[in-house]
């Protein structure tokens, strides 16, 4: 019984250590390339899409900023002139 889990033992062995060689021959074949991920088109037309809209957000914010902060607050003077009517 000894003799078939050694038979086992080995042949997992032989197995993984070929596995390792056979791993390490294509990272140098193909190099650190091996691991980039390219989207496809369907990516990279969804992130176009995203980062068009995070650009009219950026937008939307900085025009809303500037209302915010403006100098003589002038929002506030236009509601109060519409109060006086």
């Amino acid at each position: 019984m000894i003799a078939i889990f050694d038979a086992v033992v080995l042949i997992v062995a032989i197995v993984v250590v070929g596995r390792i060689i056979q791993s390490r021959g294509l990272f140098r074949q193909r190099g650190p390339q091996m691991f980039d991920v390219t989207p496809g088109s369907e990516e990279e037309g969804e992130t176009r899409r995203l980062r068009d809209e995070v650009t009219q957000l950026k937008q939307r914010i900085q025009v809303l900023e500037r209302i915010a902060v403006e100098k003589e607050n002038s929002l506030a003077r236009e509601i109060d002139q519409l109060r006086d009517r």
